[in-house]
């Protein structure tokens, strides 16, 4: 469903994504984990077509984004960790808005689909709120409504727990676990390593811009060589990886 080929980026001699190569199938949760600066949101921007690959190919349900940019777009939906909301509108009318970017009649069974997922979000009683009024959990909450109104088949998401509270974030990861159910593929970054071993079929750490280590939670603590959980697992696999980064530049 999701194909990451030899995926780079540069920024003037500084390579943030070096040649990264992953494969997520249908209706999986995979968590991409990394420290801050590890090319964890540069992958994403890539994903959701904000920024261009240096080199490299991102194939999403068969098609390439870089000769398709559209047709994937439309098929994919976009969590960022830092949303765009206009203030000024209530959170009905900005899901009204973003219907129309993605070209979505405006029917009264549409207009059931905005409430559903008000509903299932527990944005209901604030439908019709400025969204200047609202907290920034319940602004994150309303992003992701806006990113499922076209139902889409893969769902890309930067760091959704963050400025959740923990009643929130039991919602969002219920609402994730039934979409992956229904055979949405979920790519999704975090720093919360609790939330990747609850709810992520495989993971991939990055560091550096490079894949240290991917497989299931079982699979990459045998990797690392220890018994306990996934934070001792990520702390031994990128501590590795930055050892050994140190001494190929002590070498040279």
């Amino acid at each position: 469903m999701i194909k990451l080929i030899d995926l780079t980026k540069v920024y003037k001699g500084f390579c943030a994504v070096d040649e990264i190569n992953i494969d997520v199938k249908a209706g999986a949760i995979f968590g991409f984990l990394g420290p801050n600066g590890a090319g964890k949101t540069t992958t994403i921007k890539m994903m959701a077509g904000i920024i261009k690959p240096t080199s490299g190919q991102i194939i999403i349900n068969g098609m390439n984004l870089a000769e398709k940019p559209s047709a994937v777009k439309q098929y994919v939906g976009f969590i960022p960790d830092r949303p765009f909301l206009y203030e000024k509108l209530t959170g009905f009318e900005f899901l009204l808005l973003i219907a129309g970017l993605y070209r979505l009649d405006h029917t009264p069974l549409f207009d059931h689909r905005i409430s559903e997922l008000l509903e299932l979000f527990d944005l209901s009683h604030w439908k019709d709120e400025l969204i200047e009024s609202y907290s920034h959990g319940m602004k994150q909450r309303l992003v992701m409504c806006a990113s499922l109104l076209h139902r889409p088949g893969v769902l890309i998401v930067d760091e959704p727990m963050v400025g959740l509270d923990p009643r929130a974030a039991r919602l969002v990861k219920g609402i994730f676990k039934e979409q992956a159910s229904n055979g949405t593929t979920i790519f999704m970054s975090t720093h919360s390593l609790e939330v990747a071993q609850e709810i992520c079929d495989e993971i991939a750490i990055i560091q550096t811009g490079q894949i240290v280590a991917k497989g299931t939670s079982e699979a990459l603590r045998r990797m690392a060589g220890v018994d306990g959980d996934l934070e001792h697992t990520f702390l031994k696999l990128t501590e590795g990886k930055r050892l050994g980064h140190e001494k190929f530049l002590s070498a040279h």
